[in-house]
């Protein structure tokens, strides 16, 4: 992590431990995820154990663990995508790429993953792909939406 980036982070929270988000969220930036190491310097930098830091980013759906795909397709399972066929979709999803939700295709080109709740419920089932957000997504609308993916 670069120093003054770190430091322009904990200067905006009067307790250390309070940046922890923001200081997940740039590692995860540099490293395409959170690594053990960045883990360990996070509990040293803010006084927090390892544990205590690894809570924090598994609790989150948006951080990573280990390396991911140029690009992770999100679907959101929460109550309104699921009750509007989110599971079709994933089904769908792992279909044609070849993976389950949780895994990346051979190719390193994507990662599926389920995501608690995307905020998106107007548009259920949701699935965002970086910034971008789609929906209502059906089964019928994967090979579509996958081809324009790889595309662009």
């Amino acid at each position: 992590m670069k120093e003054e980036t770190v430091q322009q982070i904990l200067s905006r929270y009067a307790h250390r431990r309070s940046a922890l988000l923001p200081l997940l969220h740039l590692c995860q930036e540099e490293a395409g995820y959170v690594t053990p190491e960045a883990i360990g310097q996070l509990g040293e930098r803010l006084g927090l154990s390892p544990t205590q830091v690894a809570e924090v980013a598994t609790f989150y759906d948006m951080f990573r663990l280990k390396p991911g795909g140029r690009r992770e397709i999100w679907v959101c399972h929460n109550l309104s995508c699921s009750l509007l066929g989110a599971e079709e979709v994933v089904r769908r999803l792992e279909e044609r790429l070849g993976v389950k939700a949780g895994e990346t295709t051979p190719d390193g080109a994507f990662t599926l993953r389920r995501f608690e709740c995307l905020a998106a419920c107007e548009i259920a089932p949701v699935i965002q792909v970086g910034p971008d957000y789609y929906g209502p997504v059906r089964p019928e609308d994967i090979d579509a939406l996958l081809e324009r993916l790889r595309n662009g």
